[in-house]
């Protein structure tokens, strides 16, 4: 995997991979800041992993949206000191255990951005179904 990243102006940034871009701004006027992007990455490989396993298990959903937050260190470099996910679907209400062990095994397996930043920090989740 490689991606390119174009310094714009100021703190602002155009990063590309195969052609896809995306903007990235250290003051968050014109995209998203580093640690957001992050936290966005998580969101997208879990949701991804989450949408797969539950469409594998045939289990019908709607209005899928992740929530994900995080607390940091006060001293530089500020990192994440925990991250907690919020997945909130509608689906049926007897489905709730099979979308927890869709959400488990993606934290826990196939999610790569969770694996590495469970290397530093607790990633924990909530199910809300609506």
């Amino acid at each position: 995997m490689k991606t390119i990243t174009t310094w714009i102006k100021e703190h602002e940034f155009e990063a590309d991979h195969d052609g896809n871009t995306i903007r990235i701004d250290g003051s968050k006027k014109k995209g998203h800041g580093p640690k957001a992007l992050l936290l966005s990455g998580l969101a997208g490989c879990s949701g991804i992993d989450v949408v797969d396993i539950l469409t594998k298990m045939r289990v019908e959903f709607s209005d899928f949206r992740i929530e994900t937050q995080a607390s940091q260190t006060d001293e530089h470099p500020k990192v994440f000191t925990e991250v907690n996910i919020t997945y909130r679907m509608k689906t049926a209400a007897e489905n709730e255990e099979k979308v927890k062990k869709a959400i488990e095994l993606s934290l826990d397996k196939y999610c790569g951005v969770s694996a590495m930043l469970k290397k530093n920090s607790p990633v924990t989740y909530t199910l809300v179904i609506e």
